[in-house]
C-alpha cells in the first residue's frame, strides 16, 4: 500500500483543496468555525471531514482530527505513511501534535494562522529540527484567498449576530 499511496500529483493540491473547502462550507451551514480537511492516499480521498466542536460538544472535534481518525480506519492502520493532509487552516498545535504522530507523508493547508498556527505560522511542530517522532513536508497557501474568505465571512457574521443579540452568536467566536 505504501508504494501505491506515493503516487499523488503535486499538481492536484488545488483539487484536493476544493474537497476540504467543500467540507468547510458543511461546518458553516452548521454554524461550526469553517474549516475542512481531507485525507489523500493513492490519488483518492480516503476521509473527510470539518469541524464539528459545537455540534458535537468536543473541543477536540477539529476537521483535522476527525479526519485523521476516519483516515486511520480506511487504511487500517495508526500509520497514515504515504498520505497528504489537506486543510483550509493552518493547524493548531493539538492538531498538529496529531498529524506528528499520525505520519502523513504531506500536510498541505489554505490559509495561514500567524497567531495559533503548528505549521509555521506561530510554530512549526510539523517540521520541526530536531523532529518530535516525524516530520512532514508542509505546502502552504494553497487557495489561501478561498480559506481565509470564508473565515473572514464566519466571523464578520458572527460578529454581526452578536450586535443584532442572536443568541446563537458566541458560537464561532473563538477560532479553531
Amino acid at each position: 500500500m505504501e508504494d501505491e499511496c506515493h503516487e499523488i500529483d503535486l499538481h492536484s493540491d488545488g483539487h484536493f483543496m476544493l474537497q476540504a473547502l467543500r467540507e468547510a462550507r458543511k461546518a458553516a451551514a452548521a454554524g461550526e468555525v469553517p474549516v475542512g480537511a481531507v485525507v489523500v492516499c493513492g490519488g483518492r480521498i480516503v476521509a473527510r471531514a470539518w469541524n464539528q466542536v459545537e455540534t458535537l460538544k468536543d473541543a477536540t472535534a477539529h476537521a483535522e482530527m476527525l479526519a485523521l481518525t476516519a483516515a486511520q480506519q480506511a487504511v487500517g492502520d495508526w500509520r497514515l505513511d504515504g498520505c497528504t493532509l489537506y486543510v483550509t487552516k493552518e493547524p493548531c498545535p493539538m492538531c498538529a501534535g496529531a498529524i506528528v504522530h499520525c505520519r502523513p507523508d504531506r500536510v498541505v493547508f489554505g490559509c495561514a494562522d500567524p497567531k495559533g498556527g503548528a505549521a509555521g505560522g506561530w510554530i512549526n511542530l510539523l517540521e520541526a529540527n530536531p523532529p518530535l517522532n516525524h516530520r512532514c513536508d508542509v505546502t502552504s497557501g494553497v487557495m489561501a484567498g478561498e480559506c481565509l474568505g470564508l473565515l473572514q465571512s464566519f466571523f464578520r457574521d458572527a460578529r454581526e449576530r452578536k450586535k443584532s443579540g442572536d443568541a446563537d452568536a458566541r458560537r464561532g467566536s473563538e477560532p479553531a
